[in-house]
């Protein structure tokens, strides 16, 4: 996915670009895991079982995140949360989890299992449940299974991957 995001900015390599995306086609069937190359992910991401994970192409989403298996995070096409989801750093999102629409979900979050997110999520929250609500402010700092250590990012790897 990453590979296939560099070639595709350059004219010059077009048929590696192809290639890449091809690749990216074949492992997203094997795996089930679609997350398209147009998709920005900051460093860090943790997937801890394949299986069933959808990502919108135009969703961002920022450093040392976690996501677990079922999860899908989509666009939603009508109505006051109409767009893309954006998620912050050091985001865990549970099993089953679903994350539509254009909201915002903030540092250090906790998203638990079959929870449905279709309202912002402010900073250290833990949030459940169908829509999901906020049942605490302790965060996902237990909750993340594994980081990306920042002496390992070059500084412009981690200011190209910053969502907006």
């Amino acid at each position: 996915m990453r590979t296939a995001a560099f070639l595709s900015g350059n004219v010059f390599l077009k048929l590696f670009c192809y290639m890449a995306r091809c690749q990216r086609h074949r492992l997203e069937i094997k795996f089930g895991i679609s997350i398209p190359h147009t998709t920005r992910i900051g460093p860090g991401l943790f997937i801890g079982h394949f299986g069933g994970i959808v990502v919108n192409e135009h969703t961002s989403i920022g450093r040392n995140c976690n996501l677990s298996h079922g999860v899908t995070i989509g666009q939603k096409n009508r109505g006051k949360y109409k767009g893309y989801p954006r998620i912050r750093d050091s985001v865990f999102i549970g099993p089953g989890a679903t994350i539509i629409g254009a909201v915002s979900v903030g540092s250090n979050v906790a998203i638990g299992a079959n929870a449905v997110v279709v309202h912002d999520v402010g900073d250290n929250e833990v949030v459940v449940g169908n829509p999901a609500r906020c049942i605490s402010s302790k965060g996902a700092r237990d909750y993340i299974n594994w980081t990306l250590d920042e002496s390992l990012v070059s500084p412009l790897a981690s200011h190209e991957s910053e969502p907006q």
